[in-house]
């Protein structure tokens, strides 16, 4: 099995990269958070893979993360979650995001992700409640809660998910909700 693979970046086309490694090159399938934080062609890159054997194909799959490589490993154990679903999901929510969601039974939030319908969504709950939930430490669910109360409310008062998405990213971490709000705010009125 291929675990890990380090090169440099020959190509990048969502989802798929190509790896450059020693003289091979590799093409791997990555979630776009992945493919976000990788850096430029040309750049030097480690992906932690897993490796999927079908009878008529061999994919690869890169992912910047350990937690984003296992979690992707759950979703696959799961029956009706192939590859590429799971591939979608770890697209469309974070690792964190997913827990969280997985905790407070949040199905409405899993089937925001494209191919994700209402049934397939109460089997990802039903099946990852007890897998994934318990892997975050109780700072990070914590934190979690803060920033998933300041995209509510934002939501609440009309703001888009990508709006209140991006207004999170301009908080400082240990901020309470309230602050966040506030602050969450001031920003998107810039």
């Amino acid at each position: 099995m291929i675990g890990r693979l380090t090169g440099t970046l020959a190509e990048k086309a969502p989802p798929q990269v190509l790896l450059d490694v020693g003289g091979v090159g590799y093409e791997l399938d990555v979630p776009m958070s992945t493919f976000y934080n990788l850096p430029a062609l040309g750049e030097r890159v480690t992906l932690l893979t897993h490796l999927v054997v079908r009878e008529d194909a061999h994919l690869l799959y890169g992912f910047a993360s350990a937690a984003e490589r296992s979690t992707f490993r759950l979703l696959i154990r799961i029956a009706g979650i192939g590859p590429r679903t799971a591939l979608a999901i770890l697209s469309g929510l974070s690792v964190t995001e997913l827990a969280q969601a997985v905790s407070r039974q949040d199905g409405a939030r899993l089937t925001k992700v494209p191919g994700i319908g209402k049934k397939t969504a109460e089997r990802l709950l039903l099946e990852l409640k007890d897998k994934l939930a318990p892997d975050l430490g109780g700072a990070a669910v914590a934190a979690g809660d803060v920033q998933a109360d300041i995209v509510q409310a934002l939501l609440a008062l009309g703001y888009n998910e990508r709006e209140a998405s991006a207004a999170l990213k301009s908080l400082p971490p240990d901020v309470a909700v309230a602050d966040g709000i506030k602050l969450a705010l001031r920003a998107l009125s810039r």
